[in-house]
């Protein structure tokens, strides 16, 4: 039985492609028993070549895709697999006839590969080849360098994962080569897709919050890798690790002028609170806890409210970047529970609002329903990455955008083997 290769994904490939010459060498794989596969693979250098560098004695040129072609017409090659010094494999794609296998993704600058080849010959005898060679310098300086968010430490459930890049990529190709090389996992594992925010900026969540006690790695490996005509991937990206704490999320019903907090899903506290009044609604939709700011100056010039108000602020917990807490409202205790007059923010006693703060952390999720607010907008104001459905996320990945929700091809090919 001939050892099926795999076809990788398909990526536009435009440039001359690069050939590495091999020197030809054969010994014969079969033996008196008639069992092609009862003897150890012949050095298949005689059917097959790579053009290009030889002997070692050059590098590479990493802006060139790489070509494997079969040369003997009574042989295939039925499988080829890639990879640097660094363990990054090379896509590619092999020919239904096994006549050549070309890489779809690409090379990386300054890399060490090795190449490794099976055949067949016309008695289905396997064969084998090993290459080793090296890429040179990209002909280009421009850089695309990505720094990870948030700081390293611990965070609640709903915290999204953050990539800045130091340039704007706009061709959806060429973000999908980023995107490719942006690496987060996570224990236990759970899936998750990255979501173009704009040219410079993407934000990774799994489908669901992260799970409690979770420990989540990112790293990138972009560095020398080709994205676009003009541009390649720097080295200055510093890996992250963080960790999620216990499951926290507090909902508050702005109608019923209640939160009720929840950790790993039981209730453990309701609080009376008041929420914006009309006009100055509170947003509706799931918000992730952005800093605890302790005590805080608001005053109505700071969301251009038309009656006056500056107030000292305590126990303050930052929700948006336009100015929403949820705070201590001692001013406002005769309503909490009962009527919504606040300017927008969530207010509640001073003791309860010690005790939210001291209870509540970065990337926890406070949740409004029942508001006559507006739903918190996904980007621009916070993280309100989860007010998109899995399904509209998904449709901002260059990978996963119009592909069917589930596992990929080949993770369903290596978890359901069908005989072939």
């Amino acid at each position: 039985m001939s050892h099926t290769a795999i076809v990788r994904p398909r990526t536009v490939v435009s440039c001359t492609l690069l050939v590495i010459a091999l020197s030809a060498g054969v010994t014969t794989a079969c033996g008196s028993d008639g069992n092609p596969l009862s003897h150890r693979p012949y050095d298949a250098a005689d059917q097959i070549s790579f053009n290009g560098p030889s002997e070692g004695h050059e590098k590479a040129d990493p802006d060139k895709p790489l070509e494997v072609v079969a040369e003997d017409s009574d042989g295939r090659i039925t499988d080829v697999t890639a990879h640097d010094a660094a363990g990054r494999y090379l896509a590619g794609e092999l020919a239904a006839d096994g006549s050549r296998w070309h890489s779809t993704a690409p090379l990386a600058a300054n890399a060490g590969y090795t190449v490794r080849v099976s055949t067949e010959d016309e008695d289905g005898a396997p064969g084998r080849k090993v290459v080793t060679f090296d890429t040179g310098k990209p002909t280009t300086k421009k850089r695309l360098d990505v720094t990870f968010g948030p700081r390293t430490g611990t965070y609640g459930v709903g915290q999204p994962v953050t990539a800045e890049l130091s340039r704007a990529v706009k061709d959806r190709a060429q973000r999908a080569v980023v995107e490719r090389a942006l690496k987060v996992t996570s224990i236990p594992a759970v899936d998750g897709a990255w979501h173009w925010v704009d040219d410079k900026k993407l934000h990774y969540r799994p489908k669901d919050y992260w799970p409690a006690q979770a420990t989540v790695q990112v790293r990138s490996n972009l560095e020398g890798i080709k994205i676009g005509d003009r541009m390649w991937g720097g080295g200055k990206a510093k890996p992250l690790t963080i960790t999620t704490a216990d499951k926290l999320i507090a909902v508050t019903d702005a109608s019923a002028h209640q939160m009720t907090v929840y950790k790993n899903d039981e209730i453990i506290r309701q609080i009376p609170v008041t929420t914006g009044m009309p006009g100055y609604d509170t947003r509706n939709g799931v918000k992730v806890v952005l800093a605890k700011e302790g005590t805080v100056r608001m005053t109505s010039a700071s969301i251009g409210a038309s009656d006056f108000y500056d107030l000292i602020v305590h126990h303050s917990v930052r929700v948006t970047n336009s100015g929403e807490y949820v705070h201590a409202a001692p001013w406002s205790v005769g309503s909490q529970g009962a009527a919504n007059v606040s300017h927008g923010c969530t207010g509640m006693s001073t003791e309860n609002a010690a005790w939210f703060y001291d209870t509540v952390r970065e990337g926890d999720i406070v949740k409004v329903i029942n508001s006559g607010g507006d739903t918190m907008a996904p980007f621009g104001n916070g993280f309100g990455d989860w007010n998109l459905d899995w399904q509209k996320w998904r449709t901002g990945s260059a990978l996963l955008g119009g592909t069917p929700d589930g596992p990929s091809a080949a993770d369903s090919a290596r978890l359901r083997p069908q005989s072939v």
